[in-house]
């Protein structure tokens, strides 16, 4: 798959020795030509926006910008929207319809049924309403995004693609979806339905029954888009395919065991984008480097021995914490993620104190935030995801259970599916699909227990008390 797309590329003029050539160059104008016209751009430039105004967008990086801190009011309130789930079964069912019958539809009404069959997908899961139709959909979807009519309409058959493939467990589907995908990835002319076209199969290849050779091929592939800044696949220093490749990289990587091999070139390519223009590149980048660091760690076995840690962290010096915390710990570390963790450590213990002018504030504090946590993984990789002992991560789902999220893996899964359902993210978990309950478990609670009932409804009718809770049913830090 990698060496078809990289011999297509090569064949239509493109190169990865771009960046060698001209660094200094697209460094500076990464800003100025991503697109202008991508809604995940505005949204950095501008504001956060609710779950609502969200759904429907043709867009899958529907938060790319969010930091460790800033999670897009996930938990904030207790119902994510008014539609009884029979009312969204009936509107789903009817766009369904609608997409099958495509003959004499104009490029409208196929835009406004994939909204429709989006946001049906994306509040609730209900995947009663589309056994034995899948493969037709498939092929609907498959026409809109092979046909290009329009930005909108393609973005949105990519959306309702991914959110199939959460939705519906099918081991072919990726089998049947992926040649597209690649394609369009490849060779369209639009730069958001290339950068969407990858969060889309970087769905389709977690839960679309794609293996683990598959997986590292896609990963080598968005190496290549990473290492060019989009250069690999016609997107020159665009943010938003480098984004998307950086993030769909790393929520790959969590589902690949053993990425040693891969290790030290992924963590040079992101250490590059360091450098970048842009906040969300950097800290995408951040964050890939951090999981490979974590992942070079394992759970400690019955033949580990100390010496043969020792022996790793005397090449790297990368671990200086007492024996008590190892033993603590449980882990191990395997290999050397970097050869130079001092070089990765310098640079972003930098970037965690970094004072520019070039950044507004907002941006400034989400880069301060991201970068001191994590600095703190690459200095500890057996810390996991935590900005100090005490800082956890919490996510609470209605009264059933709870998720930590103290592991990078944990984050990047999490911040993949949350890119796709929005606030529908916790009904989906509270409705039993399997796919995200794989992908995120949950610790469950005793039933009746007293910590399960809702703080703010524990505190009655004390006006008081109103908002003091908030953070208790978020991710809270």
């Amino acid at each position: 798959m990698h060496e078809d797309l990289r011999r297509r590329a090569l064949e239509s003029g493109k190169t990865v020795s771009n960046k060698a050539k001209s660094k200094g160059s697209s460094r500076n104008s990464s800003k100025a030509n991503s697109a202008p016209n991508s809604r995940a751009a505005s949204r950095v430039q501008s504001r956060d926006v609710s779950d609502d105004e969200d759904t429907g967008n043709g867009n899958l990086s529907d938060e790319t910008t969010q930091s460790i801190n800033s999670i897009d009011q996930l938990l904030e309130s207790d119902d994510f929207n008014e539609q009884t789930t029979e009312n969204l079964r009936h509107d789903l069912s009817t766009a369904i319809s609608e997409l099958l019958d495509r003959k004499g539809s104009s490029s409208e009404s196929r835009q406004t049924n994939l909204t429709t069959y989006c946001r049906c997908l994306t509040y609730h899961y209900l995947a009663e309403g589309l056994y034995g139709q899948v493969e037709g959909l498939l092929t609907a979807f498959s026409r809109s995004i092979k046909a290009e009519t329009n930005e909108t309409e393609t973005g949105l058959a990519l959306r309702a693609v991914a959110l199939t493939a959460i939705t519906y467990s099918a081991s072919s589907l990726y089998e049947m979806v992926a040649p597209l995908l690649k394609r369009t990835i490849s060779d369209s002319q639009s730069l958001p339905t290339k950068a969407t076209a990858i969060y889309t199969l970087g769905i389709c290849l977690t839960f679309g029954g794609a293996g683990e050779d598959e997986i590292m091929d896609m990963m080598t592939f968005l190496l290549e888009i990473v290492q060019s800044d989009g250069s690999f696949i016609s997107a020159d220093d665009n943010v938003d395919v480098v984004a998307a490749a950086l993030h769909t990289y790393g929520f790959l990587a969590t589902q690949v065991e053993d990425v040693e091999h891969e290790s030290e070139d992924a963590v040079a390519a992101f250490l590059d984008q360091l450098d970048a223009d842009d906040v969300r590149v950097q800290i995408a980048a951040g964050e890939n480097i951090a999981l490979l660091y974590e992942k070079s760690y394992t759970e400690r076995e019955e033949d580990d021995s100390d010496s043969s840690e020792d022996d790793f962290e005397d090449g790297d010096g990368d671990n200086d914490q007492s024996s008590d915390e190892r033993d603590d710990s449980g882990l191990v570390k395997r290999y050397n993620a970097y050869h130079n963790t001092h070089e990765v450590l310098e640079k972003t213990q930098a970037l965690a104190s970094l004072s520019t002018k070039n950044l507004n504030r907002r941006d400034k504090k989400i880069l301060h935030q991201s970068f001191a946590t994590i600095a703190v993984t690459i200095e500890n990789p057996k810390r996991g995801l935590q900005s100090n002992n005490a800082s956890k991560m919490v996510v609470r789902i209605h009264h059933e259970g709870e998720m930590r999220v103290d592991k990078w893996w944990k984050f990047m899964r999490l911040h993949a599916i949350r890119r796709l359902l929005g606030g529908g993210f916790v009904n989906h978990y509270f409705e039993g699909n399997k796919q995200v309950l794989d992908a995120l478990p949950l610790i469950m609670r005793a039933t009746g227990a007293e910590g399960v009932r809702s703080p703010r409804k524990a505190a009655g009718a004390n006006k008081s008390s109103k908002g003091k809770y908030r953070n208790d049913r978020r991710f809270v830090s």
